[in-house]
């Protein structure tokens, strides 16, 4: 059983002294005066140094390996020095086992220290089933249980006895999960479940690969096959199953395993295994599928609503250039109708006859009628009404909407528009709610209404009402019950008993006081600040932040960064002495440093690892993130196409993407010539387009940058060039509702406190809201000098105490708003800032929000205070100006290398499920941080190596070379991928040699 769980070179691993560090080595293995009494009892020098490997051992690893003189030569010494003992006493002991356990025995009662007896094993099977209800990983649970079992002061048992215990905990955790769930499996129920797994004749598949397939492009056919799907779900009661009965994390997993197995894999199961699978995914499907719906016709929706303001484009257009002859005439008749000196009854006369009256009728027959408000673009809608009444009734129909008190009338208007849809009749009633359509369409319901045009009335009436269900959607002013993205606001942040319990732990975590009477005086410092400095920068007049004559500010391009030529020379040299390397053998070496492939974990919780599985893995690393995909990754390495996807399914998805993209992060941050880039403090983000191939619901046509349609990855990268986080967002989406998900999810060791972004990233709501997560947004922004700058007091103290930076504060800050809503304020930023909500969702609503939106209008005008702070800072510093534009070019380096890396196909992604892109875009950047990691690390073995020479490199110039630039590392041609081999062309630090002065070919070691 042992063996099936780990390798024999891990179990002995397991039962051996693993390597210490430095804080362990201090933390257990320093003796207080009681430890140096006890151990003196033990008289033989050899005795008393073998009982205090034993007395630090314990506490440490919780069991004493049997091989007591093998412990770590730095421990032993220690202990020797501190009991004046010589390291050549503890040889030979434990040669008598009788002598090793007897003194482990008196060690565990001097530390209070219990052997596993019947009552502790008995408490270690709840615990283990306890933790075997959240998670299934037999690995997992054996670290579980030596973690529980030190804190409980119980001796480890041995490393089999242990595995066997997880797995009779994972056994009565299958068992429990069932008859938690069997009172939901009536004999309906069991067989509605198996049936998922037959193969349905109309659908040419089972119903279980008909749930799991989504859709690929917003069009009303893919509305209706999402509704039908919710159907039949409702009809097998999904959407009211009630799991809570399991926790979340087995819920999770069971789900996961659901999605990746086959029907017949599930088939082959026994009922008891297979029906909680089925449950939980069938719960799961509900919400995915009625967030699917929702979306959809969000997209469609939309779609014809962007196809009818592009048609409004060119008609506009086109009506421009039919004007042109009317616009040359009436430039011919403005100047008589102006001179005074031509009478009133001579101007008929004078125009006919210098204008000609052939002109002047051609002018009247090609007159146009006045453009309504919108300049006609709802007329240009209505032309789709037939269309959008192909998939608009079904989600009326299969979805309900709920919403506050301001979306009352819109509500009702649904109800209304249901009822029309179900009777088939024509005609809005008379009273039918109009209060949520906009002003500039009420014209087009008036003019029907006075004309008697009931099909009229009824088509822009639906119209309307359909565009502002969907513009309530995203404002959260709608919601849906029952769904995950598009729920009642107020279900994502904490309630209020939550709220009082995290208040003041919150307040002190970011320093904000829970009182807007004392916070508000520090921010209204923060901004005297600022702009005292910028007032002092001002008065220079001259320089490249100053004001015009008009009083207008002006802010001169930051001149090109003055790099020292000796960075490029440096460059070059380093690079002549870096080792050549193929990417494969860039990926072993680095898993030998970082042990990142590690973290690649079987999605079933499958713990056997095949000696071949890191091959398969940096197999499918490199297939995904060159864009090779996995048929071409096994034509180049000759790994069979079917092991590489089956590893795929079960190894590579986000979750172990992100702990591998960890480690690689954690590795590079420590590495000596790192914090020579930057601190690890500042950090950016941005968006890189890829082109697609084939339909995908992500992929949008954008002309900038696709010849047809394509994807944006949004990527957060430190100062120090690596990537901490990375997203696939539609191209045409807003990218500053995904600039906070990263910063707060970050779980590197990087201590990310600024932040930031381009134009793109910006909005008020993330000023406010970064301020109340304690950080800071640093944006380089477009046009800094036409934004709205806010004082937070009269205009004239302000003008007064600061005569060139006063002016430019043109409006006053709404300081009551802010305070009415502090708290609230404050609770979203702590249901945030505690992972109780995602920022993306929670600021894509916001930023959608109406001004009726009270806590939404308080934010935007805390956010306007927060930017004119940091606006007056950062036009009154030049360096911080450098330094915000530095981190941005980081970020396009970084951008270079995944284009290079990304090579295959035209760069075009050919995987059509966002969940697929996402895994495949978190493979580029593990890929792209293994190459910085490896970059910098032999960067610092070849300044090592100059200065050991005798050469003075400054640590200045370093700072200006990137590691994302690397000549030697090759992503092209056939890729061989020899774990073992790779590993033994590496020194005992787990390094290539250098290259010198004759070993210059630059195709040496590839």
């Amino acid at each position: 059983m042992a063996t099936r769980v780990f390798s024999d070179e891990e179990l002995e691993g397991l039962r051996s002294f693993p390597a210490i560090g430095k804080d362990e080595l201090i933390r257990y293995f320093t003796l207080t005066p009681a430890d140096e009494a006890f151990l003196r009892k033990f008289r033989r020098s050899q005795n008393v140094l073998g009982a205090a490997v034993q007395l630090s051992t314990l506490p440490w690893l919780g069991f004493v390996p049997d091989d007591v003189p093998a412990a770590p030569p730095a421990a032993v010494g220690r202990l020797a020095r501190q009991l004046g003992l010589a390291v050549a006493d503890l040889t030979g002991y434990g040669e008598r086992e009788q002598t090793r356990t007897d003194h482990l025995r008196q060690v565990a009662e001097f530390l209070s220290w219990k052997p596993a007896k019947a009552l502790e094993l008995k408490e270690l099977d709840e615990f283990l089933l306890a933790r075997a209800m959240e998670h299934d990983s037999p690995s997992l649970l054996f670290r579980l249980g030596c973690e529980y079992l030190r804190a409980a002061k119980v001796i480890r048992p041995g490393v089999v006895s242990l595995l066997e215990k997880v797995a009779t905990a994972r056994e009565a955790a299958e068992r429990e999960t069932h008859a938690r769930v069997a009172h939901l499996l009536s004999p309906e129920q069991a067989r509605g479940l198996d049936g998922l797994l037959v193969v349905d004749p109309q659908l040419r598949s089972s119903r279980l690969h008909w749930l799991g397939t989504g859709p690929v492009q917003a069009s009303p056919n893919s509305v209706g096959c999402e509704v039908d799907k919710l159907r039949f779900l409702r009809g097998l009661d999904a959407d009211t199953l009630d799991l809570s009965a399991l926790p979340a994390e087995r819920r999770r997993h069971l789900a996961q395993i659901g999605r990746r197995l086959t029907a017949q894999a599930l088939v082959r199961r026994e009922p008891n295994r297979r029906h909680p699978i089925l449950l939980t995914l069938l719960a799961q499907s509900a919400v995915d599928v009625l967030d699917s719906v929702v979306q959809l016709f969000d997209q469609t929706l939309s779609g014809s609503e962007s196809r009818a303001r592009i048609k409004l484009r060119d008609e506009l257009a086109e009506r421009a250039k039919l004007s042109e002859g009317r616009l040359a005439l009436l430039d011919e008749i403005l100047p008589v109708l102006a001179d005074i000196g031509i009478a009133d009854e001579e101007v008929g006369a004078l125009l006919r006859e210098k204008i000609g009256m052939d002109r002047i009728r051609a002018a009247h027959a090609g007159a146009t009628i006045r453009l309504p408000r919108d300049h006609g673009h709802l007329a240009l809608l209505a032309g789709s009404y037939s269309y959008i009444r192909q998939f608009a009734p079904k989600v009326l129909e299969a979805v309900r909407f709920a919403g506050g008190t301001d979306a009352k009338p819109l509500i009702e208007a649904l109800t209304i528009l249901r009822e029309l849809n179900a009777t088939g009749a024509r005609n809005v009633p008379d009273g039918a709610p109009t209060v949520f359509v906009p002003s500039r369409w009420q014209g087009y319901l008036d003019e029907a209404a006075a004309k008697g045009d009931a099909t009229a009335y009824r088509h822009y009436w639906e119209l309307c009402t359909l565009l502002s269900l969907r513009d309530g959607l995203r404002s959260g002013d709608v919601y849906v019950p029952g769904s995950r993205r598009y729920d009642n606001p107020a279900a994502y942040l904490f309630k209020p008993a939550q709220w009082e319990a995290h208040r003041a732990e919150f307040c002190r975590l970011v320093g904000k006081s829970p009182d807007f009477s004392e916070a508000l005086p520090l921010v209204m410092d923060e901004l005297d600040e600022a702009l005292t400095d910028l007032e002092s920068t001002l008065q220079r007049g001259d320089g490249p932040v100053r004001l015009n004559d008009d009083g207008e500010l002006v802010i001169s391009p930051l001149t090109a960064e003055d790099i020292p030529s000796e960075a490029e020379e440096l460059h070059a040299e380093l690079e002549r002495m870096l080792p050549n390397v193929p990417i494969a053998s860039l990926l072993v070496e680095m898993d030998r440093h970082t042990g990142f492939l590690d973290c690649f974990t079987h999605a079933g919780g499958k713990q056997a690892r095949s000696p071949q599985l890191k091959r398969n893995l940096i197999a499918c690393l490199i297939g995904l993130s060159t864009n090779l995909g996995l048929h071409g990754m096994a034509a180049s390495c000759g790994i069979p196409y079917d092991v590489l996807a089956w590893t795929t399914e079960w190894y590579i998805r986000e979750e172990t993407l992100r702990e591998a993209n960890i480690c690689l992060v954690n590795y590079h941050h420590q590495l000596p010539v790192t914090a020579m880039f930057g601190s690890g403090t500042l950090s950016s983000s941005d968006g890189q387009r890829f082109p697609t191939r084939g339909k995908s619901i992500t992929a949008r046509h954008l002309n900038k940058y696709f010849v047809s349609e394509g994807i944006s990855t949004y990527t957060h990268v430190s100062d120090q060039h690596s990537t901490f986080g990375t997203k696939v967002i539609v191209a045409t989406h807003r990218e500053a509702h995904y600039v906070l998900d990263e910063i707060l999810g970050n779980a590197t060791d990087l201590p990310i406190t600024e932040h930031a972004t381009d134009t793109h990233g910006v909005t008020l709501v993330n000023f406010g809201l970064f301020d109340l997560v304690g950080k800071q947004l640093s944006p380089r922004i477009r046009d800094l000098g036409k934004i709205t700058l806010y004082r937070m007091g009269a205009k004239s103290d302000y003008e007064e105490r600061f005569p060139k930076a006063g002016p430019l504060l043109t409006k006053k800050a709404n300081l009551d708003l802010v305070a009415d809503h502090w708290d609230d304020l404050l609770r979203l930023a702590g249901s945030l800032k505690y992972g109780h909500a995602t920022a993306s969702l929670i600021v894509g609503k916001l930023s959608a929000s109406s001004r009726q939106n009270a806590l939404a209008a308080a934010l935007k005008e805390y956010g306007a205070i927060r930017r004119t702070i940091y606006a007056a800072k950062y036009l009154s510093d030049e360096g911080y100006r450098r330094k915000i534009a530095r981190q941005l070019n980081k970020g396009e380096s970084l951008h270079a290398l995944r284009r290079q890396l990304h090579y295959a196909r035209e760069g075009k992604v050919t995987r059509r499920q966002p969940e697929q892109q996402n895994e495949q875009t978190w493979c580029l950047t593990v890929t792209t941080n293994a190459v910085v990691c490896w970059h910098t690390e032999y960067m610092g073995l070849a300044v090592g190596e100059l200065r050991d020479a005798g050469r003075e490199v400054d640590a200045e110039v370093l700072a200006h070379i990137s590691p994302a630039r690397s000549s030697v590392v090759n992503y092209y041609g056939s890729i061989t991928v020899d774990y073992e081999h790779e590993l033994a062309q590496l020194d005992e630090q787990g390094h290539r040699p250098l290259r010198t002065a004759g070993m210059d070919d630059p195709g040496a070691g590839l």
